[in-house]
C-alpha cells in the first residue's frame, strides 16, 4: 500500500472519530433549518438503515435504489455536482475501480444536486459507466443528514445546475456509504472539507474487506 493510501486511511479514521453536531436530524427537519457549516451536519451512522431512494437517472428514468440494493450491496457516493472539479476527479477515479467493484458484487451509485440533463453531460464528459442519480432538491441528502446551507457565492448557479429544484440553496457534504442488502450502512466516509475525497483504491480495499463479511 502506498504512502498516499496510508494517509487516506488515516484521514478516514480521523473523520469517523469526529463528533458531529448534537442537533438531531429530526429536529432539523421539523425546524426546516440546516447547518451553516459542513462541520455541523448530523449524518446517518453505521448500522442505521438508509431512507427510501427513488431518484431519476441521466435519462430522467426513476430508479429505485432500495430495490436494487436488495439484490446486491450498494456503494452510494454523494457528490456536489459535475460543476465541481474535485467531484469530476472523484467520478473518474470511481470509473477506474468500477470493474473491480462489479466483480465483488457491488452496485455503484453516485448522487448529486445536478438535474438529469447535467448528469448526462457528466457521464459523457467523464465517460462514466455506472449509475448517476439526480437528487436536485436534496430530499434524499436531507434524510442522510449531510446537507448544509451553501455559501452565497454558490446561489447563482445552484438553481441552474439543479434545474431550478434546489430552492433552499443547499449543498451535500461529499460522502461515501457502503450499504448491505438489508439497507444498513456498513461503512461511511464523510469529510467536511470538500477538497478531500476518499481515494478510489482505498475504497476498493474497504469494499473488498466488507464483501467477505456481507
Amino acid at each position: 500500500m502506498t504512502l498516499k493510501n496510508m494517509k487516506q486511511i488515516a484521514v478516514f479514521l480521523l473523520i469517523v472519530s469526529l463528533s458531529y453536531s448534537a442537533v438531531s436530524q429530526t429536529d432539523a427537519k421539523m425546524s426546516n433549518s440546516w447547518p451553516e457549516k459542513a462541520e455541523d451536519i448530523s449524518p446517518l451512522l453505521i448500522g442505521e438503515k438508509i431512507p427510501i431512494m427513488k431518484l431519476p437517472d441521466a435519462k430522467n428514468i426513476l430508479t429505485d435504489v432500495n430495490k436494487l440494493g436488495a439484490k446486491e450491496p450498494t456503494i452510494l457516493v454523494f457528490y456536489r455536482g459535475g460543476w465541481c472539479p474535485y467531484c469530476s476527479l472523484q467520478l473518474s477515479g470511481l470509473q477506474e475501480i468500477k470493474q473491480s467493484l462489479d466483480e465483488m458484487g457491488y452496485h455503484l451509485v453516485a448522487v448529486s444536486t445536478d438535474s438529469p440533463e447535467n448528469l448526462a453531460e457528466s457521464m459523457g464528459k467523464e465517460k462514466l459507466e455506472y449509475t448517476l442519480l439526480s437528487d436536485a432538491d436534496l430530499s434524499v441528502a436531507k434524510q442522510f443528514g449531510i446537507v448544509y446551507n451553501a455559501p452565497e457565492n454558490y446561489h447563482r448557479f445552484l438553481a441552474q445546475t439543479s434545474g431550478g429544484k434546489n430552492t433552499e440553496m443547499l449543498l451535500p457534504v461529499p460522502s461515501v456509504f457502503i450499504v448491505d442488502k438489508e439497507g444498513r450502512i456498513q461503512f461511511q466516509y464523510i469529510n467536511p472539507d470538500y477538497k478531500q475525497r476518499m481515494d478510489a483504491d482505498v475504497l476498493k480495499s474497504v469494499a473488498k474487506v466488507l464483501s467477505e463479511k456481507m
